[in-house]
């Protein structure tokens, strides 16, 4: 019966969450962006378990794709900022590639 349901990769699936939260909560602060903890105090209600390095993780890869923009990386606290790619994410302008677990357009 279980070979019914495909596996799933919790961590994986942690990882593309995280990334989403990250970026409704970065485009709720625009203009101005947020240093790393209080990212990680707003998505802490829904990952709880969610470290200073794992958020520093999550924003390289938002950062890569070219969504954020990280600064102060030689400092104590990371900031980041939405640009205007990651807020066409946000907003469902443009299609989401695989690796941020965006919920699909209902409306």
């Amino acid at each position: 019966m279980m070979e019914d349901f495909p596996a799933i990769d919790i961590e994986k699936a942690r990882r593309e969450e995280m990334r989403w939260l990250m970026l409704r909560t970065l485009h709720a602060a625009q203009p101005s962006g947020m240093s790393e903890v209080m990212i990680r105090n707003t998505i802490e209600p829904v990952i709880l378990d969610a470290t200073l390095n794992d958020i520093r993780r999550e924003l390289d890869y938002l950062e890569e794709r070219a969504l954020i923009a990280v600064t102060y990386r030689d400092g104590p606290v990371w900031r980041a900022k939405i640009n205007n790619h990651g807020i066409d994410i946000v907003e469902y302008t443009v299609d989401c590639r695989p690796g941020i677990a965006r919920p699909k357009k209902w409306w």
